[in-house]
């Protein structure tokens, strides 16, 4: 029969090895559609543990009145929350990623044309690589030659990396982990690392 053995090819002239690399792409994106959504939903629970009002969750978020309405009753019916702690020098390893990410982030930035880390941070920012022990080496040792290149430039971005790196090096305690879903913690720090960059002041609490 014609295609035993082989790659199966429909009439149309299309292998199916030329349609998984077509569709690659699209489900790329759907995966990090799927993603931001659950994030979203995540990121409501934390709005609502610092008791924003719905019509800013909704203004903030994009979402209509009703749906915000469903969502904050939903994470009220679960029960209370244990209280956010924003300060930026906690020590598990999603919000030091999460800061990780944020100096990598501004670095890019800064040096859009030149900066090593940048296609990595634009592929974490799209959801095409993800946090894994072997991207979060890949990426300090783009952060570390970009520190190298641009030196005293990037003197806050050195110190941030110095703290952000001594944790990375020190295996996390499962018993003290915090509470809260991973993406959440290093959504955080990302915002609050970069707020601490640009504004070169106290990115703790009131940050949000």
């Amino acid at each position: 029969m014609a295609g035993e053995g082989g790659t199966q090819q429909d009439p149309g002239g299309l292998t199916e090895e030329q349609a998984g690399r077509m569709l690659a792409g699209m489900n790329e994106v759907i995966r990090a559609g799927e993603e931001m959504r659950g994030l979203r939903a995540e990121m409501i629970k934390v709005f609502v543990g610092l008791g924003w009002t719905q019509d800013r969750i909704a203004r903030l978020t994009g979402m209509s009145q009703p749906a915000v309405s469903k969502q904050v009753a939903k994470h009220r019916d679960a029960g209370p929350r244990q209280p956010l702690d924003l300060s930026l020098g906690q020590g598990d390893p999603p919000w030091l990623e999460g800061r990780l990410w944020g100096v990598a982030e501004d670095i890019a930035e800064r040096y859009a044309a030149t900066a090593r880390c940048g296609p990595a941070v634009d592929a974490l920012a799209r959801g095409r690589r993800h946090f894994t022990p072997e991207n979060v080496d890949a990426l300090r040792r783009l952060v570390e030659e970009d520190l190298r290149r641009y030196g005293d430039e990037l003197a806050a971005h050195r110190a941030a990396y110095d703290e952000i790196s001594r944790a990375l090096d020190v295996p996390a305690r499962p018993d003290t982990a915090p509470a809260g879903p991973a993406s959440v913690r290093r959504t955080l720090a990302h915002r609050l690392q970069r707020d601490r960059l640009e504004s070169g002041g106290d990115a703790g609490h009131g940050a949000l």
